[in-house]
Formats: structure tokens, sequence, C-alpha cells
């Protein structure tokens, strides 16, 4: 829809205020890449109420499409400034977009929409989604060639391990210029493996916010001569990097996870949600992880979980409910540990919630916790105990997902269609390659 006059009035005062002269009009493909195309702030007026025609096909990925025209409408709300942009001869400001239809009408193939049709399900059962991932990243010296790291620090160790505090920190304050709240950074478990925590909010929000995260992340890399990477698995032997995601749902200002009663103090809701997302885990994960490299993550061994199961403390599980804290009824949320960092997360957030919903609406049944180690088990006591395992590669989560009817009602035909499209693309490409393993391994004795 597009902006009213109240609200393009305020956008209109904020730019002047801040001196800004371009504005740049962010969207996201299929893929999650962030695209962009800018606006003078003589166009902002115009921009906001009716809207910027461009070309459709840059949304699809790799499966490219003949040229179609769309409108990008910013979203008021989304209004921000850039700090990394030299202020000298005007500020560079950006707004997120909602892909419109040349008639007004929402576009099928943009993944905001995929997002906000899946939260105005959960709104109509009376749910609010909020989410909170931490998303991993690595820095490396730059992006050529083999990866060097920049330290060889690990899980929370300071300076002078650490060398990397400076990035995190002028990233951290980045954010928060923008508006973006924190909770708090860290080194992670790998060499020159870090995190910064978003704070707590709605799916679409974070969703905005993580894809910002993204750009910050490398912009600050760039100024101190570095580079960061969202890849899930850069270094062989070492932890990948992945976005464990909590998420809740609320009935207005109530915690619908929260039950005083329960010994768990997990409510029925909360179960089913939890079910669901067991149910469907498989069929989700090409979207969770949806790139070829995602599944050198999903290995045992290095902390990333690969059988589909709960437990209060258990991290080697596919969820996780971290322990109850009196005085903390909101804080009371499931963490799912499957996705990356790479994913696109309008439609990471619409899958996980869409897969927590036919639980509620289903009534499925939430199995037992499992406390013990899964990765200790045997194949047998897996197997007796209704463990499943995530698709092991690209290709078997293609092939999950594409007989998916949760995923093709929560992405909507076009999105669906392209999304296996660009993923099978992918694969093929993937399969065609002749890996340094494979010339390491065998060209000297074949």
């Amino acid at each position: 829809m597009a902006n009213n006059a109240e609200q393009a009035e305020y956008v209109l005062k904020k730019a002047r205020e801040q001196d800004v002269k371009f504005i740049r009009l962010w969207f996201t493909d299929i893929l999650g890449f962030l695209k962009s195309f800018a606006v003078t702030v003589d166009e902002l007026e115009t921009s906001l109420l009716e809207g910027q025609g461009f070309d459709g096909s840059s949304i699809q990925g790799f499966a490219r499409i003949d040229e179609s025209d769309m409108v990008a409408m910013p979203d008021a709300n989304t209004f921000s400034v850039l700090p990394w942009r030299p202020k000298e001869r005007g500020a560079v400001a950006r707004m997120f977009c909602d892909v419109l239809q040349p008639d007004g009408t929402p576009y099928a193939g943009d993944p905001r929409y995929v997002l906000k049709r899946a939260l105005q399900r959960a709104a109509e059962m009376g749910f609010t989604y909020y989410v909170g991932p931490e998303l991993e990243y690595f820095y490396f010296s730059d992006a050529n060639g083999k990866p060097q790291v920049l330290d060889h620090g690990g899980y929370f160790d300071l300076t002078p391990l650490d060398i990397a505090s400076d990035l995190r920190r002028d990233t951290v304050l980045t954010l928060e210029e923008m508006g973006i709240g924190v909770e708090y950074s860290h080194h992670e478990v790998a060499p020159s493996q870090h995190e910064i925590d978003l704070r707590y909010t709605d799916a679409l929000t974070m969703a905005d916010n993580a894809m910002t995260y993204r750009l910050v992340v490398k912009e600050i890399a760039l100024k101190h001569e570095s580079y960061a990477t969202f890849m899930p698995k850069p270094l062989f032997g070492e932890n990948g990097s992945g976005m464990h995601t909590h998420q809740s749902l609320f009935r207005g200002e109530e915690n619908a996870f929260f039950d005083a009663s329960a010994p768990d103090h997990l409510s029925g809701v909360a179960r089913q949600f939890v079910a669901g997302l067991l149910q469907h885990a498989r069929e989700i994960t090409a979207v969770t992880n949806q790139w070829v490299n995602s599944y050198k993550r999903l290995v045992p061994g290095y902390e990333a979980p690969i059988y589909v199961s709960w437990a209060q403390r258990n991290r080697s599980d596919l969820i996780r409910v971290p322990v109850y804290k009196p005085g903390k009824e909101d804080a009371t949320r499931i963490e799912y540990r499957a996705p990356d960092p790479a994913c696109n997360p309008y439609l990471t957030f619409a899958v996980m919630l869409a897969a927590g919903l036919e639980g509620i609406e289903r009534g499925y049944e939430c199995p037992p916790p499992v406390e013990q180690n899964v990765y200790e088990m045997t194949a047998e006591e897996r197997e007796e105990a209704g463990i499943a395992q995530l698709p092991g590669d690209l290709w078997e989560a293609i092939e999950l997902a594409e007989s998916s009817d949760l995923i093709r009602r929560t992405l909507g035909d076009h999105v669906f269609e392209k999304f296996i499209e660009n993923k099978k693309i992918e694969w093929q490409r993937y399969r065609a390659q002749v890996t340094e393993y494979e010339l390491e391994q065998y060209l000297p004795v074949l």
C-alpha cells in the first residue's frame, strides 16, 4: 500500500533535518540478496506516495525471466540514514520496499510479501510472532584465495587473541545509530568467528534488521581493510556459522508460550509449535539452509544440529528451550538451531512460523524431550526414539521441499517454483565442479 500523506511528510521532514541527498530503495531477491537503486531527495515525495518503477526480473535470483515492470513502494517506517556513507555533500538514507504490480497489488514474487502473508495467518489466529536470531560470521584478511583468519581466538576470548573487538564495536555502534537494538557481541568458537545478537522484536522488523545487519558487518569490515562472510562453512575442520533463532508467539502483551502451571513452564501452544517445527523440519531445511555449502556445516562434531529432536538444556538438539527464569515470563521462548546466516530471513521466518502454526492448528502432539546427547546414541537408539535426521545435502533438501504442501502454501506458487528452480540450478553447477579435494585424492593415483 502507498504511504499516506502524513507518513510521507514525516519522512520528508527527517530527510531535511539530516541533510539527506540520496535515498536507497532496498528490496530482496528470492535468494536473500539485497537489491537497491537510489533516488534523489527531490524524488522522495513521489516515491513515498506512488512508488518507483524498476525491472522486476532482478528478484528472480539465478532463474532470470524476461524484463518485467514492477513498483518499489518504500516502507516509511524503515527510513534510516546510512552512517558509513560520507556526509560532506549530503547524507544517504535507506528504506525497505514492498514490491508491487503496476496496478498496486502485491507482487507474489516478493519475499517480504511472503513473510507478511505468514504473519497475517498468525494474526488471524490471534498471535504476533517474535524472533531473535544469532547471526554468526567470519572475518578474513580478504575475499581472494584461501581464507586467512584475523585471529586464533576461541569462544568469548578477549584481546589480544580477539583482535576483531574494534570491528565488532564499530558494527554495534553503527547498528544502534540506525535504530537496530543489539543485545551483545562476542568471539565465537572458531578462529576469527564472531557473533552479534540482535534484540528480540517482531519478525518483519527483524527480517529487515537482519538484512541491514549483514550489510553493516561487511561495510565495517571493509573500512578496517578486512572481509566479513556469512558463508556457513568457510573453514574445513572448524565450526560453521549458524543463525540460531529464538522465537515466541504473543497474544497482545501475553506470551502464549508461557504456562506457570506446567513443570517446564511451556504452554500447550508452545508444545504444539515445537511439534510443528519437528514434524516439518526436514522439508523446511531447503529454505533455512539453502546453499550447497550449508550442508558442510550440518555434520556431526561441530555443534550444528543434524537430528530432529528437542530438549531444554541439550545443545545437540535441533530445538532447545532456554531455562525459565522467575519473573521473566515474557522471555519464554524456543530456539531453532538449524538455520544459517546466509538464508533469506523473510522466507526462513515465514516457513518456521508456518510449521509451528501447523502444529497448533492441527493439534500435533509434542514428543518427549531428548536430554541425552543425540550424537552419542546409536542409529538403533535414534530409530527407536523416532529421531529423524536433517537432509544430508542440498539435493535431498530440494526433493523434500519440492514435495511439501506446507512450503508451497507458505511461499506461494510463484516463489515456490522459482526457489526450487534456483536451487536446482545451483546443485547442477555444483555437481559439475572438479574440486581441489578430488584433484588431491585422485589425480596422483588414478
